[in-house]
């Protein structure tokens, strides 16, 4: 038992230690959208269900979800992928500010934002509706932009990092998103990331990234080791890939034999294995995958399964991808993995229903990126992304695994604060010099925040991802006078202070009477100081203060129409209007 605990400590810690770290995710980005319905009685027209819509939710997919996963789990995320200007873009954008996600996609006016739409009922998966086209190619300015928002967000990432190099997740699902001038891009600058994670459908075209780890599904893999295959021998792994391979989904091979053996040609098209389908069969040349396009030799042993498949060709799958690891994921079955000692390691899930599991490889990658990145050994991040995939399948919807789930799974919950969100400025020194200690960043910022509104939501969602701490300084009633005229403030700073002690993205607010937060400042000394507007940095009075206690200034740009004077406005402009309608007396 005391060694159990003192694993899960250990494990507990990496996922300490990988906080704040800065993950640019790049790659195709979709939205999920699922439809859940209710069905009581079949259609006159056909044998089909009649469905009732009783409830739409909207969550990011592929890349997205991948950086929503990174960001939950304590990283700081940045996605770079093209986003079409439509409605489903629009909600994607929503889904990673929720997240806080650093958002820098490129819009792409014409080409429509990939969407996966499942309609259930019952928790049954009944139809996926798939809309966007691979065959939508990004123009050159397209791939300018995109090479343009991947060379300024890593260095955004590098420069919060304190000049250290950022992590880099490639997300390819053969949508359109990273065409052969954005591969070329991102292996040339391969040395301006520590760490790389691929996830790619056709490692094929990647060769040439090197880079740290790799998570092939099983088709994923065979795809490679069958496009690798060159000599006519039946001790060969032999699989025949079919022109038109879909490009979104489990790999289409064709189950075959090594050629050359006189063996009857090629069964039908299949896809990844599914129930009932995983285990190998012997035949009389050798040991089959039913569904997988995989014939190896006798020797391999009777009884195989698609894990011992998989770990036999490991060493293989790092000799032809490049990569210090490779993580086969097995669905259902968990996971083999290899790195350059030699050694396989093998990790297992809970089986669950498909509408569980969406999106439980993306959970995975981000653990294991960040397990990487922060210099776990092999082993532990195997342990840390394998718990981080299985712990998110536990009801319909795209797995997300929050960074207090996977502690709480290690028996280990995350800290709680100890203080109260409400301080004074001595309690802030003491808090901001703990979490200094500690290697934590400290983001502060300051304002009046009279009538809290979306737009005062989004950008402190959006200042609590540039750090691990937020600091809000509140002015104080007199001082909010003395700034905004004698009618302000409309709420008094006890109303004003409660409301945004009650975001979750607020970690600790303090109220100050001068009409600058100067003094807070020197007392916090904070790594971050962010201002809301649309201006530079430059021209924030606070920024030569703040440069010379050695922290960095950002400006984050409102949300438009979203001000306090503005809804200030509308109100006393509405209360006008009712005086007036009354004055006047029935019509």
């Amino acid at each position: 038992m005391a060694g159990a605990a003192a694993e899960q400590r250990r494990l507990a810690a990496v996922v300490q230690s990988w906080l704040g770290r800065p993950v640019l995710v790049v790659g195709d980005a979709m939205l999920d959208e699922w439809r859940f319905a209710e069905s009581e009685r079949l259609c006159r027209e056909a044998p089909a269900p009649v469905l009732t819509l009783r409830r739409r939710i909207s969550a990011a997919g592929g890349a997205a979800n991948t950086a929503v996963n990174v960001a939950a789990l304590g990283g700081r995320a940045a996605l770079v992928a093209p986003v079409g200007a439509d409605v489903a873009g629009d909600e994607l954008h929503d889904c990673l500010d929720r997240a806080a996600v650093w958002d820098r996609t490129v819009n792409q006016p014409g080409r429509p934002t990939p969407v996966k739409r499942r309609m259930l009922a019952g928790n049954q998966i009944l139809l996926r509706e798939d809309s966007g086209d691979p065959e939508d190619a990004l123009d050159d300015d397209g791939v300018a932009r995109l090479l343009t928002a991947l060379d300024c967000a890593t260095e955004e990432l590098r420069a919060v990092a304190g000049g250290e190099a950022p992590t880099l997740v490639v997300c390819d699902y053969a949508l359109g998103a990273l065409p052969a001038p954005v591969r070329a891009w991102l292996m040339a600058n391969q040395e301006r990331y520590a760490t790389v994670a691929l996830d790619a459908h056709d490692l094929a075209d990647w060769q040439g990234l090197a880079p740290t780890v790799v998570t092939p599904s099983f088709a994923e893999a065979s795809r490679l080791l069958a496009r690798a295959a060159t000599r006519p021998n039946t001790n060969d792994l032999h699989l025949d890939h079919p022109d038109g391979d879909p490009s979104d989904g489990p790999s289409e091979l064709t189950v075959g034999v090594a050629p050359g053996d006189g063996s009857p040609a090629r069964l039908g098209p299949t896809g990844e294995p599914g129930p009932g389908e995983d285990r190998v069969a012997m035949t009389g040349d050798g040991l089959s995958v039913t569904g997988s396009g995989v014939t190896v030799n006798a020797a391999a042993g009777e009884g195989v399964d698609r894990a011992v498949l998989a770990e036999s060709r490991l060493a293989e799958l790092r000799a032809h991808t490049g990569a210090d690891v490779v993580a086969v994921t097995l669905d259902t079955d968990g996971a083999v993995v290899g790195g350059p000692d030699g050694e396989r390691r093998r990790s297992h899930s809970t089986p669950v229903p498909a509408s569980h599991a969406v999106g439980a490889g993306d959970a995975y990658l981000a653990a294991m990126t960040l397990a990487l990145a922060a210099d776990a050994p092999l082993p532990t991040a195997a342990q840390l992304a394998q718990l981080a995939a299985t712990i998110t399948v536990s009801d319909t919807g795209t797995c997300v695994c929050r960074r207090e789930d996977l502690l709480a799974a290690l028996d280990h919950p995350a800290e709680a604060a100890g203080r109260p969100t409400l301080v004074d400025a001595d309690e802030l020194e003491a808090i901001a010099d703990e979490h200094r200690r500690a290697g934590r960043s400290v983001v502060f910022t300051n304002g009046c925040f009279d009538v809290l509104h979306p737009g005062h939501v989004r950008y402190l969602e959006q200042a609590r991802a540039l750090g691990d701490l937020l600091v809000v300084a509140v002015n104080s009633d007199d001082s909010v006078r003395r700034l905004k005229g004698a009618d302000r403030p409309v709420n008094p700073v006890e109303d004003r202070v409660t409301l945004l002690a009650a975001l979750a993205c607020v970690d600790h607010v303090v109220v100050f009477e001068e009409d600058s937060p100067a003094r807070l400042i020197e007392t916090v000394r904070p790594d971050v100081y962010v201002k809301g507007g649309d201006y530079p940095p430059e021209m924030v009075p606070e920024a030569p203060l703040v440069r010379r206690l050695g922290g960095q200034v950002r400006t984050l740009g409102y949300v438009p129409d979203r001000s306090t004077s503005a809804i200030i406005d509308r109100i006393r402009a509405h209360g006008q209007d009712v005086t007036t309608d009354a004055a006047a007396g029935p019509a």
